[in-house]
Order: C-alpha cells, then sequence, then structure tokens
C-alpha cells in the first residue's frame, strides 16, 4: 500500500518535476550564455559595479562578486535559480497533504489499512524523489554549461561542487515548511500564492536585510544560508547560518508528523 503511494503521489508530481528541471537547466543555459558574451568587458562591468552603493549590491548578492570569472557570474546568476528551486519546493511542501483535503478525497486514502505516519512518509518521499531528479538535472547542467561557455578561463570545482550540493538542504527548508504551515491553516485553497509567497518572501527579507544591516532578518532566510557568493567566495559553508535551516527543518518535519496525526480530515458531505 505504501508503495502505491509513493508511486501516485510521484506520477502526479512527474510532470511538474520535467517542467521546473528544464526551466532552471535553460536559465542556467542562458545565464552561462550571457557570461560568453560579455565575458571580454567584464572588467569593465566590475569597475561600473564598484561605483554602486554598498547596500543596493549586498541586496542582490553582488557585494565583492568578480563577474570576470565563469565562478563570480555564475553565483551572482545561481541566486534566480535558487528562486525558482524555492518555489518548486514550496509548492511540493503546500501540496503535499492540502491537495486530498481541498478535493475531499483525504478520507478515502485515510480509510486504507495504512497509519497516517506511513501516508505522510510515502508523500514526504514521493517529493524528495521529484526534488532530487530536478537537483540532478542542475548539477548536469551547470557543470555542462560551465564547461561550455567557460572559454579559456579555469575555475576551482570546490566551490562549485559545495554550491551545488547545498541545493537539496536549501529544497529540503521550502519543502518542509510550506507542509508545516499547510498543516497549520484550516484549508488551503490554492497551492501557488502560498509557495511565492513563502519563494519571494524568503528573498525579500534576504534582500531588505542585507540593504538594513539587520543580520537577526538574514538569519530566517535560507537565501543567506546558503548565500553562493559565500561559498564561491570561500569554498566553504557559513556552518552557523546552515545549522538554522537544519534545525528548522528537523522542528518543521516532526511537527509536521505530530500535527497531521491529530488533524481533522474533512469529509464529502
Amino acid at each position: 500500500m505504501k508503495k502505491n503511494i509513493f508511486k501516485h503521489e510521484f506520477m502526479m508530481n512527474l510532470r511538474s518535476v520535467i517542467t521546473w528541471s528544464i526551466a532552471v537547466a535553460a536559465l542556467i543555459l542562458i545565464f552561462n550564455f550571457v557570461f560568453s558574451t560579455m565575458a571580454s568587458e567584464a572588467a569593465l562591468l566590475n569597475e561600473m559595479l564598484s561605483e554602486f552603493p554598498k547596500e543596493l549590491l549586498m541586496a542582490f548578492g553582488m557585494e565583492n562578486m568578480d563577474f570576470a570569472s565563469i565562478l563570480g557570474f555564475f553565483s551572482f546568476s545561481f541566486l534566480f535559480a535558487q528562486i525558482c528551486l524555492a518555489i518548486q519546493a514550496a509548492n511540493y511542501g503546500f501540496g503535499l497533504v492540502s491537495v486530498e483535503e481541498r478535493e475531499l478525497t483525504a478520507d478515502f486514502l485515510l480509510a486504507k489499512p495504512v497509519g497516517r505516519n506511513q501516508i505522510l512518509t510515502s508523500k514526504l518521499l514521493s517529493a524528495l524523489s521529484g526534488l532530487l531528479i530536478t537537483d540532478i538535472v542542475v548539477w548536469i547542467s551547470s557543470f555542462v554549461f560551465i564547461e561550455l561557455f567557460r572559454g579559456d578561463r579555469t575555475y576551482e570545482i570546490k566551490p562549485l561542487i559545495l554550491l551545488l550540493l547545498s541545493v537539496f538542504v536549501f529544497q529540503l527548508f521550502f519543502l518542509s515548511v510550506g507542509l508545516v504551515i499547510s498543516l497549520l491553516v484550516r484549508r488551503v485553497r490554492s497551492v501557488t500564492p502560498y509557495a511565492m509567497a513563502l519563494g519571494f518572501g524568503m528573498y525579500v527579507l534576504s534582500a531588505f536585510g542585507s540593504m538594513l544591516g539587520e543580520s537577526k532578518i538574514e538569519n530566517i532566510t535560507p537565501f543567506k544560508h546558503f548565500d553562493a557568493g559565500y561559498i564561491v567566495q570561500n569554498a566553504a559553508y557559513n556552518l552557523p547560518l546552515v545549522s538554522i535551516s537544519v534545525a528548522v527543518i528537523l522542528i518543521s518535519l516532526v511537527g509536521s508528523y505530530l500535527l497531521y496525526a491529530r488533524r481533522n480530515i474533512p469529509a464529502p458531505v
């Protein structure tokens, strides 16, 4: 029965997984192509950006960024990929349980000889599988397009690997937070507004936190926990901030299981 739930959920998300994977891969392709066309004038771009206010550069993750290097430009463009990946994960998190409650089919599933914890675990594994497929596409396309458009420029492989490995935990944050929020509210009538609000909201907090110099605001958003510029420049994670994301993920997942076990499921009248 658990395998059937996993398979059903996975097939429901498969088209979405393919769409998001292609979209993010295309985004990475476009930015790498842009780098190849402007690489010869990147030094001028660096000089121009040096005249911009520091707060503005911090808001867009462009502080101390070298656009003449392939990884420097990639870390800037990767922010836009992170926004897409955040919305995808949040979308799956909000829809994991709420879609059946909204369509009044949850009571049919719960009538089967399988516990709620097993149901939620199967759903989570299905969502994680979909995210992992997208992440693999992101990893492969990043390496391929960087190699294709870097020209004669060299780069260190370690920062790139660390940046790409951060994607799964980054998405897991939005998946788990989206799931626990969907279980805290009475009913999620539409997943998309919630997912967009969470994804863009966390990005806005990161941007305004940087502009205002409010580190407390930055501490709650994974866009700062997994800041692409920091990872590329230091070839390491900001472990204190990453630990915040991990803690939020664990708390959200535990809370989701507790809330789902006690949740009143609406039935068709």
